[in-house]
């Protein structure tokens, strides 16, 4: 268990302000960016990865999307589209690194 950068994880100023208000709780990100158990610190706030597994964005809910910020998984899709510069693929994988504030 380690201690990473939070903008490792979550890069963009917006991200790391919704993670403080509870509105992100996890991120879905290409590459594995940290383990289950270790921590990051946003504004004097500690969180803890609490899963951090391989899965292919065709599994991906609406749940899932609203964790991220987006509404529904539509709307997320089209942002990751946005973000990236390329088309959705159910078959691709990537990270979850799901995450709890540390009482």
């Amino acid at each position: 268990m380690g201690t990473i950068d939070a903008s490792d994880l979550l890069p963009a100023e917006r991200l790391r302000t919704s993670a403080l208000e509870g509105e992100v709780t996890q991120i879905h990100r290409g590459d594995r960016h940290a383990a289950e158990g270790d921590s990051f610190e946003i504004e004097g706030t500690t969180f803890e990865l609490v899963e951090v597994t391989e899965r292919r964005l065709g599994d991906l809910t609406d749940e899932d999307a609203r964790a991220e910020g987006s509404s529904d998984l539509e709307a997320y899709k089209r942002r990751i589209e946005r973000t990236h510069g390329t088309e959705w693929d159910d078959e691709n994988t990537a990270f979850l690194h799901r995450f709890e504030p540390v009482d």
